[in-house]
């Protein structure tokens, strides 16, 4: 990614609060996720792919992505319907199709709708990206509330299960889930108690759905991001932890979403034909062990 003009060090992103949901278009500097330094081959062309959380940050990427390699691709979506615009446009822009879905992940009726829209439009599904999330920072322990506990377990773990449920029926031998974690479920963070323990669920939950529908040829993967510039930080962080995110990683600074968006691609393809049960690290060096 030599050509990027402008990669942000930590330093140059400057502190910020957003509300929650927070649109991409009021972040600075803002996200990269326009993949202008990707070389696609072809990978995924004629199929059909769903991601979660894609109206934005990673999701945005990796639907960009998808679309330069020659998939259609549906977004589903919670709030932001400008973010979500702007996501399909760029999907379009690479000659794709661009499916729009506003839902709740935690829903299963929502997330069966969703499956069956892109069903009736396209005909078939071959790729889910689980990575819708939801995180909040606390301090201290004592004040998680039980209906942030809730929220947090049921959009990042119950809205995986649902999704997946709902979209295998339809799936086929050679088709794939690629589940969002993060590099916080595997070494644990002490502002982020309850996000943790749901991404540590979506690696196990990986790892046994993987074995499940192993027989049916479909493999399930998951990609762990470290530190990544994307709406939920200034909508989640406090300012202090906003400013210069984020140093924690060996290269010292956060990735952009479009720096995640080819790891989806090889877990999408069949380059990645015999791999199934992995957690895929991109985290700039941020090691769990």
């Amino acid at each position: 990614m030599t050509s990027k003009e402008f990669r942000p060090e930590p330093d140059q992103i400057p502190g910020q609060q957003l509300d929650y949901p927070a649109s991409q278009r009021d972040m600075t500097p803002q996200p990269d996720s326009d993949l202008s330094n990707y070389q696609p081959a072809h990978k995924l062309q004629g199929k059909v792919a769903l991601i979660t959380g894609g109206d934005s940050g990673i999701g945005r990427a990796v639907a960009v992505a998808f679309a330069m390699e020659g998939a259609d691709v549906a977004i589903f979506y919670n709030v932001n319907d400008q973010d979500a615009e702007d996501t399909r446009l760029m999907v379009e822009e690479k000659g794709q199709q661009c499916l729009l879905l506003k839902g709740d992940v935690r829903k299963m009726a929502d997330c069966q709708h969703a499956v069956e829209q892109i069903v009736v439009k396209f005909g078939h599904l071959n790729i889910l990206v689980n990575n819708a999330a939801y995180q909040m920072c606390e301090a201290k322990f004592e004040d998680i509330t039980e209906e942030q506990f809730r929220r947090t377990l049921e959009t990042n773990v119950f809205g995986y299960f649902y999704m997946a449920q709902s979209a295998v029926k339809y799936m086929q031998e050679g088709d794939a889930i690629i589940n969002t974690g993060s590099i916080v479920g595997k070494i644990g963070k002490e502002f982020l108690i309850d996000y943790a323990a749901s991404k540590g669920a979506v690696h196990t939950f990986t790892k046994a759905l993987a074995l499940n529908l192993a027989e049916r040829k479909i493999r399930v993967n998951a990609v762990v991001p470290g530190a990544t510039w994307t709406p939920n930080i200034p909508a989640t962080m406090p300012i202090d932890k906003v400013e210069g995110y984020d140093k924690d990683s060996a290269l010292k600074r956060a990735a952009q979403p479009e720096e995640l968006a080819p790891a989806y691609v090889f877990l999408a393809s069949q380059d990645s034909s015999y791999v199934t049960g992995s957690l895929l690290d991109v985290t700039g060096g941020q090691l769990s062990s």
